[in-house]
């Protein structure tokens, strides 16, 4: 399965685990398969490097490194018009459909309302464990 993770979701497992922790471990157990573009990417690495500087502990570049060298990058095009309430988040819904993603794992509340576009599943990380991981 393939999926596309927003920034929090990422972020949140790699600094504090919990659930998004448990899909982070799915995917580095081969369960399912990470998609990302160069925008996805760059705002990663932004996020990190500004919770880095506050979470000075946690070691967050040999994830992305990994994200970097096994999930699948793709080439995403804009989207033709805004679709999320927030512009920026529009990003992941580009990915997911340029890598034929069916699910966006998310808990930002503008990307969740946008779930169904394009046939695109927006999930919560508990959602997702749940429907998909357990």
């Amino acid at each position: 399965m393939k999926v596309v993770l927003d920034t929090n979701v990422l972020m949140s497992g790699i600094f504090f685990s919990g659930l998004p922790g448990r899909i982070l471990q799915a995917w580095r157990s081969r369960k399912l398969q990470l998609a990302v573009s160069v925008e996805v990417l760059e705002e990663y690495l932004n996020v990190a490097e500004r919770l880095a500087a506050r979470y000075t502990d946690v070691e967050y570049q040999g994830i992305l490194g990994l994200i970097v060298e096994h999930a699948e990058l793709i080439q995403a095009s804009g989207l033709k018009e805004p679709v999320c309430e927030d512009p920026d988040d529009d990003k992941f819904l580009a990915c997911a459909i340029a890598a034929k993603a069916k699910i966006v794992v998310s808990g930002d509340k503008a990307l969740l309302k946008a779930s169904g576009y394009r046939g695109i599943q927006v999930r919560t990380p508990k959602e997702f464990v749940v429907e998909y991981l357990e």
